[in-house]
């Protein structure tokens, strides 16, 4: 069974072969489905698009929540091809942590020269 930790280092080398071979500049998806294949020949599991229920006092509300990659139902991806991370990026991430209580996620950001520029690591400080 593999941390966190092992996951994401496997998780941010996908990303730089991803970017290395596609480059800065196209959409989000385009990255997110390249991630998924490149985490999946290196033998990982991967979800895409996992649905992500909000619990408001006992109540399920599937409200159109998604998390782009869930990596070995540990450490969550977010896929995004913008100028700038925002304070918005990171709320979200920060959100999606709790409600899955999951205790890592990684923020990558493919629209950038180089890729360790657009990663960006949260972790749950409620898990620990």
């Amino acid at each position: 069974m593999m941390t966190e930790n092992e996951i994401s280092g496997k998780i941010i080398g996908a990303a730089i072969e991803v970017h290395k071979l596609l480059g800065p500049g196209l959409l989000e998806s385009s990255y997110e489905m390249s991630l998924e294949r490149e985490l999946g020949l290196r033998g990982l599991n991967v979800q895409r698009q996992v649905s992500l229920p909000l619990v408001y006092k006992d109540v399920k509300c599937d409200i159109g929540y998604r998390i782009d990659l869930l990596v070995e139902h540990k450490v969550i991806v977010e896929i995004k091809s913008v100028e700038l991370i925002n304070d918005v990026h990171i709320a979200q991430m920060l959100t999606y942590l709790k409600l899955t209580n999951c205790r890592l996620s990684l923020l990558i950001n493919f629209n950038v020269a180089i890729l360790k520029d657009g990663i960006k690591r949260l972790v749950n400080k409620l898990t620990e």
